[in-house]
């Protein structure tokens, strides 16, 4: 599992981004891949799966 902080998450449209801790690369994450609702600045783990466009994280938690 991996863990980044929350970057930004628009909770209307239901999407953000997350910085990953280890490479501060910036991952998609959409509200269907949430399992603990978050905001901006969380600490949170998650995990990767190829979406449409890229690498979406998913089991989306906070830690």
């Amino acid at each position: 599992m991996k863990t980044g902080k929350v970057k930004f998450f628009n909770v209307t449209k239901g999407f953000g981004f997350i910085k990953d801790d280890a490479n501060n690369e910036e991952v998609f994450v959409h509200v269907t891949g949430l399992v603990d609702q978050i905001k901006q600045d969380d600490s949170v783990s998650y995990d990767l799966t190829e979406g449409k466009r890229g690498l979406n994280a998913v089991n989306v938690k906070k830690i």
